[in-house]
């Protein structure tokens, strides 16, 4: 079982960054695919950035491409979300995932664990 927090979400200007932090327990983290989704108000939770094992392999929604950078460190069981150039429709509920497959998914139903969320909000 993995349990995971996230944390780094707040108030932020339109154009300005936030990093978000996902700590994973358990001794097998670096097996895990982690993935990072958010919801908006009255929308469904999308997909944002996923990362493989090593971290050699990443794949994000077009519309943070280029903005966003996932990344992990799986000596400190951690996943972080590097966000650039943030927009007023960034702001949502942003959530870590675990996922026990073998290969990068988008798919909200192959994540099997998940955070509690942390606010994001990008005022204009």
């Amino acid at each position: 079982q993995v349990q995971l927090v996230e944390s780094g979400g707040g108030l932020v200007q339109a154009g300005g960054s936030l990093r978000l932090s996902c700590a994973a327990s358990g001794r097998t983290f670096s097996s895990y695919i982690m993935g990072w989704f958010r919801q908006a108000p009255g929308k469904e939770r999308e997909f944002v950035a996923a990362i493989n094992w090593s971290g050699g392999v990443t794949h994000y929604a077009d519309s943070v491409k280029g903005r966003f950078t996932i990344s992990r460190d799986n000596a400190k069981n951690t996943v972080y979300l590097q966000m650039n150039s943030l927009k007023p429709e960034g702001t949502a509920v942003y959530y870590c995932a675990a996922s026990r497959g073998a290969v990068v998914t988008i798919y909200r139903g192959h994540y099997t664990y998940w955070g509690q969320g942390t606010q994001v909000t990008v005022s204009s």
